[in-house]
């Protein structure tokens, strides 16, 4: 069964251009459907079985697309904001025409993984609450951190509004680089609101520094800078399927 699009929508999902450039495209004729020339931008065209070339370079149609993005301090997780400049400002216009949304949200001075992709089916699953999807943060402490602290977060704490969290794996890396703080990795399986934030708040210390550093089976390209990002390998979009418990 053939499922057909407008030539200049599967174009455009792509990548290629704004609607009126792949017109103008299509009309100049550097575009073909199965080696015929294609001056119709409107034309219904099968993205999955027909041969799409666009000045002699085949265009590989996909519905969805997958990020990792390590994402650095002063960039808000949103899709756009008046103000601020968002996670999406850092990817380029072929990653953008795919429409993708970060899955889950990372506070504007925190770093770290962040998922990005235009799979509603997969974002959901990874955040609803019932799949108690695993992740872990790097933390940077004021003030010591030891087995009183692995203890609490291990019973779960109650923080502010009087919420009590699911248990945490809280593990003491050791001391931090400034004297009087503390290295460590915190496991969750919720996400609430600053959760982290909160949870050593409810301890009475304070979160310095905070990376994410994994989600679920997806782990953090340590050859990613702060700001860069490359599209997921297909064993990590599996491995990311895996994640949901």
């Amino acid at each position: 069964m053939r499922t057909t699009q407008r030539l200049d929508k599967i174009l455009a999902h792509m990548g290629i251009g704004s609607r009126t450039e792949i017109r103008k495209l299509a009309k100049s004729g550097a575009v073909t459907v199965n080696g015929r020339t294609a001056r119709d931008s409107g034309l219904q065209v099968d993205p999955y079985n027909d041969r799409i070339e666009v000045r002699g370079n085949p265009v590989q149609y996909r519905k969805f697309v997958y990020i990792q993005l390590n994402k650095p301090q002063g960039v808000v997780s949103a899709t756009e904001d008046n103000r601020e400049k968002t996670v999406l400002d850092l990817l380029d216009r072929k990653l953008r025409a795919f429409e993708p949304f970060p899955v889950g949200r990372l506070d504007k001075d925190t770093e770290g993984l962040l998922l990005l992709t235009n799979d509603g089916k997969l974002a959901h699953e990874l955040l609803s609450p019932r799949h108690h999807v695993p992740k872990t943060y790097f933390a940077e402490v004021d003030g010591p951190v030891g087995e009183t602290e692995v203890k609490a977060f291990a019973g779960g704490l109650v923080l502010d509004d009087g919420y009590l969290t699911l248990p945490a794996r809280l593990v003491v890396l050791g001391q931090g680089e400034t004297p009087g703080t503390s290295r460590i990795e915190l496991t969750l399986t919720e996400g609430k609101f600053h959760q982290v934030k909160r949870m050593f708040q409810a301890v009475g210390k304070r979160v310095l520094y905070l990376k994410r550093l994994s989600m679920g089976n997806l782990v953090l390209d340590r050859t990613l800078g702060p700001g860069e990002y490359r599209e997921l390998t297909e064993q990590e979009v599996n491995g990311l399927l895996s994640s949901r418990s």
